[in-house]
């Protein structure tokens, strides 16, 4: 059963996929999103449900340190009950707080990355953290 990943931010969302029996993430995509005209791309966020065939969507939930939920969080849980209306698939949330400074250090770690390629893949890469993190705590 694949699941589908995805760091929603104000700009742009990060896409992971499972593999089949659901214990890899793998980066997919990044989708610009334009929230000023009301483009959050959804379109392709379905099509690569339906490519891949996934049977769950699970999403980013940026919560604040101290654990409530912020205008991002609850911004992210509007996309996630979106999509849930729009697939029918059931919607997860994972807890992604320094999800994105984490991916951020890992890329520095790296050495070889500059800035503006990490700003290209950082989304996607917060997203397979998002949906391996997921994948770990719901490991059979």
């Amino acid at each position: 059963m694949r699941i589908i990943g995805l760091d929603v931010g104000s700009k742009t969302c990060g896409v992971a996929i499972s593999d089949p029996l659901g214990w890899t993430a793998q980066g997919i995509e990044i989708i610009r999103i334009d929230e000023a005209v009301d483009d959050f791309g959804y379109d392709r966020v379905l099509e690569l449900i339906a490519e891949y065939q996934v049977k769950q969507i699970v999403i980013g939930l940026p919560k604040n340190m101290n654990n409530s939920i912020g205008p991002r969080a609850e911004a992210s849980m509007k996309y996630g009950e979106a999509l849930g209306l729009l697939t029918g698939l059931p919607v997860a949330y994972q807890d992604e707080r320094l999800s994105t400074v984490e991916a951020e250090r890992m890329l520095v770690e790296q050495g070889n990355v500059s800035r503006n390629k990490r700003k290209k893949v950082i989304d996607k890469l917060a997203a397979v953290m998002i949906l391996q993190n997921y994948l770990d705590k719901h490991a059979n």
